[in-house]
């Protein structure tokens, strides 16, 4: 039936990403879907999954007489969750073969080219994730506010927490304590009212105005960056002193923070290789350098 096939799948929150390669790496098809986070059910997962696979196969011009030939690697995110990897694995399937990880791990893969290594997420959350000798580990990232340090959901806490001192006068204010509580019409009980609701992606929408003020100098913001930046540092040091080969820095916040970084920490880090689709396409075996 013809020479072995990959395909690569990134199971994400926002949308399904499928890449399907040959063993040389040359891109036959591509196909994208829908969220496939387990946060949604396992079977919703799978849909998408299987949408974002079937577009990638159907433009490479591959029928299902075919799909045996393929070897899939799939990265889902939550997959943690209890039953989600059992009810995944348990799913029928078409292919030679089929592997799943975290969406983390597999952009831990490609970050490194498939090879051990080591990635620090910053973006909503954190966590820090790594492979070192075949084995997974993990640091960080158990969810908003117990975890998550470092990441833009951790600065709008910080920032409103200030703000509220600020207001009580517990301590001196700044442009960004001033302009965080404007947006609450300078009544603290309209904050309290929103965090009663609000979610960490909430939070980590006041990370810009953070980040914008502590660019412009404002001492308050730039001391609520900093503080994220040393939670960063003690991520990319834990996975280095786990015997992680490379560290990658990946996340919205990442081009940020790294200017934050401790000199020690900055001079470590290493481009990254490859995207997650990479990364889950040397999960189905495709063969790395």
């Amino acid at each position: 039936m013809g020479d072995a096939l990959y395909l690569g799948v990134d199971g994400g929150g926002t949308g399904c990403r499928a890449r399907l390669e040959d063993a040389a790496g040359a891109v036959l098809g591509q196909g994208i879907s829908g969220p496939a986070a387990t946060r949604f059910g396992v079977e919703a997962s799978w849909r998408a999954i299987q949408t974002a696979a079937g577009h990638a196969l159907k433009e490479a011009g591959l029928d299902e007489r075919h799909w045996g030939r393929v070897h899939a690697g799939v990265g889902v995110a939550g997959i943690g969750r209890p039953g989600a990897r059992a009810g995944l694995e348990a799913m029928p399937h078409p292919y030679g073969s089929l592997a799943f990880t975290s969406d983390a791990m597999i952009a831990c893969l490609g970050a490194h080219g498939g090879h051990d290594g080591g990635i620090v997420i910053v973006g909503t959350g954190s966590c820090a994730i790594g492979r070192v000798a075949g084995r997974e580990v993990r640091f960080g990232g158990y969810g908003f506010p117990i975890s998550d340090e470092g990441s833009g959901a951790y600065l709008g806490l910080r920032a409103l927490r200030h703000a509220l001192r600020a207001h009580d006068g517990r301590e001196t204010g700044s442009a960004l304590t001033r302009e965080l509580m404007a947006r609450f019409h300078d009544d603290p009980m309209a904050v309290v009212g929103w965090m009663d609701a609000a979610t960490a992606t909430d939070y980590a929408t006041f990370a810009p105005l953070v980040v914008r003020q502590a660019d412009q100098g404002d001492a308050v913001a730039r001391h609520v960056v900093q503080n994220a930046a040393e939670h960063v540092n003690d991520l990319v040091r834990a996975l280095l002193s786990a015997g992680a080969p490379r560290v990658s820095l990946i996340g919205g916040l990442a081009t940020v923070l790294s200017a934050w970084l401790a000199p020690d920490v900055r001079r470590r880090l290493s481009p990254t290789l490859g995207d997650a689709v990479a990364g889950a396409l040397a999960l189905a075996g495709r063969p790395v350098g």
